[in-house]
Formats: structure tokens, sequence, C-alpha cells
């Protein structure tokens, strides 16, 4: 191959992450690829030329999205017109689905190719969308095993390349207890409680006054909140300044000497899981969006964890659920030994049913093909 040009969009952190490590696969594999796209510091790393950061682009919940449909339609605007200019072999989109699916479609019809990695949760919602799949996208890439079988049904070929954060956390080298603890000037006695509020300014608002109601009924227990990288510390600071909650920067490092986790539904409560760390997941959003959601949202479960093992294994709290009573009801369960081995027991599960490490190398492999 000769200098074959791809773009790639990322619209979130978790995206970010999962498209930086499928570029260095490729990089690996091939030294003539270029790279322009929408992402963050972990894809420039590689080697991605960033046109726009993703902390410009994260909008969440149906009415979220119509309060800036505006700066959407810019956005997608924009990103057109740099596709053009940069004239791409392939486009790989990452997750992303509201604007990414959008983009498929157009990109469809100027002749690129176009590989979705990480699939849109059409088996949660919208299932319609598949047909607009189907003619839109040349390879879907799947992190999740059920997914084949749901594309399958409706005569979609996907491929399941098995789930990246397996590589994120298998590539980190454990880290020293003590020597975390001191870097982030952390109680060297108390059992760390991970606080995981979410990566959105919208949902951290909703969700970390909640959770800081807890750690008033647990002193025993240091509670320590993972920021987000795409949130700045300025905003953290309303919670954290008349609180005796710790925060870093660092949420592998947190959740890797973590006794228990607190942790807003999303690949966080998959992150948890897989360093092995007893959970509860919560949700709450804005009132409109929870209705609308409530009546097109077909899966009985809201955490990945449970939605892989097609079983409650973690506790959810979603919506008028979620209360500081429920939340300490249930937090309790996580400092309960039976209880903890019984959800380290189904973590392996978990680990085995995500088809161990290489998702990043398979899927540039299944990339690498289709520019051939």
């Amino acid at each position: 191959m000769v200098g074959e040009k791809i773009f790639i969009i990322a619209g979130e952190a978790s995206g970010d992450l999962h498209a930086s490590n499928l570029v260095k696969a490729l990089n690996k594999q091939s030294e003539k690829l270029q790279f322009r796209g929408l992402g963050g510091e972990l894809m420039e790393q590689q080697g991605v030329e960033i046109l726009k950061h993703y902390k410009t682009m994260a909008f969440m919940g149906f009415a979220e999205v119509i309060a800036n449909i505006r700066t959407i339609a810019k956005n997608f605007k924009l990103v057109k017109g740099w596709i053009s200019d940069f004239n791409p072999d392939l486009i790989i989109l990452v997750d992303y689905p509201g604007f990414n699916m959008r983009i498929a479609s157009w990109a469809k019809e100027r002749g690129i190719k176009v590989v979705y990695y990480i699939s849109p949760q059409v088996w949660a919602w919208k299932e319609g969308r598949v047909k607009k799949l189907k003619t839109t996208v040349d390879k879907m890439l799947c992190i999740l095993p059920f997914e084949v079988d749901f594309y399958a049904k409706h005569n979609m070929e996907a491929t399941f390349v098995g789930h990246p954060l397996l590589d994120a956390i298998a590539s980190r080298n454990p880290g020293v207890e003590a020597e975390f603890r001191a870097k982030w000037n952390l109680d060297s006695d108390k059992k760390i409680i991970a606080v995981l509020p979410g990566s959105r300014k919208q949902e951290i608002e909703r969700m970390l006054p909640e959770f800081l109601t807890l750690q008033k009924k647990y002193p025993e227990y240091l509670f320590v909140l993972a920021k987000a990288p795409s949130q700045e510390d300025e905003f953290y600071a309303q919670y954290t300044q008349n609180s005796p909650i710790e925060a870093v920067r660092d949420t592998y490092g947190l959740l890797e000497h973590s006794y228990a986790a607190i942790v807003t539904s999303g690949t966080a409560t998959l992150e948890t899981a897989l360093f092995k760390v007893p959970q509860v997941v919560c949700y709450k959003g804005g009132n409109i969006s929870y209705q609308i959601a409530k009546r097109l949202v077909k899966i009985p479960y809201i955490s990945l964890v449970n939605l892989v093992l097609n079983r409650e294994v973690v506790k959810e709290l979603i919506q008028n659920d979620f209360t500081p009573y429920q939340l300490e009801q249930y937090f309790s369960n996580l400092l309960k030994e039976d209880y903890r081995q019984s959800l380290l027991n189904n973590y392996e599960e978990l680990r085995e049913k995500l088809g161990g490490e290489g998702a990043s190398a398979n899927a540039a492999n299944e990339i690498l093909h289709l520019l051939n």
C-alpha cells in the first residue's frame, strides 16, 4: 500500500481511547497510512491530525441534542468539508451514532469506503436503523459478542473483534498502591471507594451530588472522584471545595486500587468489572429524555456487564430508583464478603465472553483487508 488516507471520527472520551489503540495497531501493520479526523489527545499521540476536539461535540439526551441542533448542524457541515478536502480512501467511524450514521450516508454517496468500529446500539433502540447501516457501511466491527447475532437476524454481516478495553487494561504496567496514594495525596489507611459520575457535564451534574451523599454515611472509607478528561478542574471545584471527597485524573489507577465503586452507566461499568471492583450502577437523565428513552429502549439492562452476561449481576439504580436511600442500601452489599466474591466470579465469566485480548489488532486486520 502506498499512502492510503484514513479519516477517523470519535466523538467522546471512550472513542478517543479505542480509536487511538486502533490507529496504533494499524501503524504497526503499515507505515504508509495517513490519518486525519475528530477526537482527542490520545488519537493525536498516535499520529492523527485532529481537526476538532470531541469536547466540543459531546451532547447527550434528546432534549440536549435539540437545544444544540444548530451547533451539531454546523459541525456536520465542517466535517463534510474536511473529508472532501482530505479525499480519504476510507472513513472509520467510532461509536457516536447520532453524528456518525449521518456521515456514513453522506460518505457512501460519494463512493468512500466506510468502516464502523464499535457498533451503534441499534439493538437497544430504533432497531430500524439497521436498514440504513446495511446500505451505508462496508464493514461493521463489533466489540460485544451478542451484536453479531443481532445483525445476522437482519441479514447484515458483522465481525466480532473482541473488546478493546481488554487491550487498554492489559497494556498498563501494574501500579504500586502506595505510590498512587502518594501522587494524589490520598489517605494511606482508608480503603478507597471509586466515584465515577460519567464524562459529560450534564450527567455529572445530575449524578455526582447524589453520590456525595454516600460518603457522609461511610467516613471510614476514602471516596475518590475520577475526573473525566473532557472536563476542566474548575468544573469539579464546585463539588470538591466544600467536600471531603478527593479527586484524581487517573481513572484506571483509581480502579486498580479501589475496594468498591459507584458508577454512572456507560463504558465505566465494564472498566470497573475488568478491574475486578464490586460496583453499583446508577443512571438518572433529564425527565423529557428519560420518558422518550423509556418508550424506545428495548433492552432489559443498562449496564454492559449485565447485557453481556444476559442477567442482573450488578445492581442497577435507574431514574426514580436512584435515591440516596436506595444507593446506601445497595452500596452496603459491596462491603459484604460473600456478595463481593459472587460478583468477582461473574466478572471472570464476563472476561471470557469478551473474547480475550487483541481487539485492536483484529480490527486493524479487517480494515487493512478492506483497503486492499
